[in-house]
């Protein structure tokens, strides 16, 4: 066991640490802010200069799904690379609104600053939470109170007060977009009991769609249903539904290159074999 001076040495060493990257942090975080400033100057880049919200707003989308492949990968050499893509697109975006007058780097700092400070009273402020689950219901009932207090305005405004839903964007991928609505539903009051209540809901939505009949859009929309449904179960399990997916496609993927390798290997097209051949060849590589 260490003594006091030497867990203090400890403690001063990390604080200097800690220090030390906050400081480098800023200096760096600057001079990218700098940069972005200088190709969108009259005699900078011609391609920053044009660019709009607009024009680059799927840029966003795909670079931090660049981003999602390396954490997935583990690959942590690309991840900071393509952290630092991601990061440029926030960057820029804050230098075409800045241009326009609409708000700036700093703005969007502070605002996310104040949120994050906002919405973690159990670590600012005087309330507790001893784990992960606690801390998603504080942060849900903090949005509430924000929507309340946005309401208000609205109210005293004369105008219509936002949707609960509306915040969720639309763009986002469906199973995405679907745990978000339901976890937001949720947090209002609009909620099942327990997981087996959310595995009945999804047996009475297989039931009409299999009442349905096939390739008619009524077959479509309950087929969506009973989506929404184990998406909820997802939710109740606390599984994000769209990680769950990305990994059982990219074990499928996998499993599917092994079948591949293994056909080669003797002599033989993938796409020759038969269903029950296909089937034997995937047990098989299931097994290891």
């Amino acid at each position: 066991m260490g003594s006091w001076t030497e867990t203090g040495s400890s403690s001063l060493a990390s604080i200097t640490r800690d220090a030390s990257t906050l400081s480098d942090a800023r200096e760096e975080m600057q001079s990218l802010v700098e940069t972005i400033w200088r190709l969108r100057q009259p005699d900078g880049c011609p391609w920053d200069r044009k660019q709009t919200h607009e024009s680059i707003g799927k840029n966003m989308i795909e670079e931090a799904y660049e981003a999602l492949d390396c954490i997935e990968a583990g690959d942590e050499a690309h991840l900071r690379e393509e952290l630092g893509d991601v990061l440029m697109q926030v960057v820029l975006h804050a230098q075409i609104a800045a241009d326009a007058g609409a708000f700036t780097m700093a703005d969007v700092a502070r605002d996310i600053n104040d949120k994050l400070i906002r919405r973690h009273p159990h670590v600012f402020g005087e309330r507790s939470a001893d784990s992960a689950d606690e801390v998603l219901a504080i942060w849900d009932s903090v949005k509430l109170a924000e929507k309340g207090a946005k309401d208000a305005d609205a109210a005293e405004a004369g105008e219509r007060p936002e949707g609960l839903l509306e915040g969720v964007p639309r763009s986002l991928p469906a199973l995405m977009e679907a745990q978000k609505v339901s976890r937001k539903a949720a947090s209002a009051g609009f909620e099942w009991e327990t997981v087996a209540d959310v595995w009945d809901k999804v047996a009475e939505e297989r039931a009409e769609f299999e009442a349905e009949v096939p390739g008619t859009a009524e077959r479509e929309l309950e087929f969506g249903d009973l989506l929404f449904a184990l998406v909820n179960v997802a939710r109740k399990e606390g599984i994000d539904a769209e990680s769950a997916l990305r990994a059982s496609t990219a074990k499928f993927r996998g499993r599917w290159a092994a079948m591949e390798n293994a056909a080669y290997e003797g002599g033989v097209a993938l796409e020759s074999l038969t269903t029950e051949q296909l089937n034997s060849l995937w047990d098989k590589v299931k097994r290891g």
